[in-house]
């Protein structure tokens, strides 16, 4: 059965459940499998030895996540080939590669958890009320342990860059 977690997140101000288990910084990061714009499946095993900065949205399509998706694409620009900049979203793939051709993303790889969403469910990110992904970043290091983990409290607000950024640079 499911992990079930309230109290974490809210929607516009409402309280949301969380879907999957609780993950902490020193934890091994789970296995995921999503697909990428072309349909190949991606997993973190394919990324072995990099540092992963991972961001996650509700969906490309809304101001907050176009907004956040962007800001990284700028820094991941400023960050060595050892580290990827992934962005996980239930948008389909399809969607994703119009949006990221429309915003001149070409840092930041977008992957879609529509297929399985093993990526929300292994870490604790999907919403049960809205079937769509929780806000949140995620750095895991080259030995593919958690270092650091957001949940943004409120989903339509923005996370702290800054830390995001630090705690990738603190890899390097």
């Amino acid at each position: 059965m499911t992990q079930q977690k309230k109290g974490v997140i809210t929607f516009k101000g409402n309280p949301a459940t969380l879907l999957g288990p609780e993950l902490k910084v020193g934890m091994a990061a789970p296995d995921f499998k999503v697909v990428n714009n072309g349909l190949q499946p991606v997993s973190l095993a394919d990324s072995k030895g990099k540092i992963r900065l991972i961001t996650v949205v509700p969906s490309l399509d809304t101001p907050v996540c176009d907004a956040m998706t962007r800001k990284f694409n700028v820094e991941a620009a400023k960050l060595p080939d050892s580290v990827l900049v992934y962005t996980v979203s239930l948008d389909l793939p399809f969607a994703q590669k119009r949006w990221c051709g429309n915003a001149g993303i070409e840092k930041v790889q977008t992957l879609s958890d529509y297929q399985e969403r093993s990526f929300g469910l292994n870490y604790g990110l999907l919403i049960d009320e809205l079937k769509l992904l929780a806000r949140a970043v995620l750095v895991i290091d080259q030995g593919d342990k958690i270092a650091y983990q957001e949940i943004v409290k409120e989903v339509t607000a923005e996370p702290d860059y800054a830390a995001a950024l630090a705690a990738t640079r603190a890899l390097l």
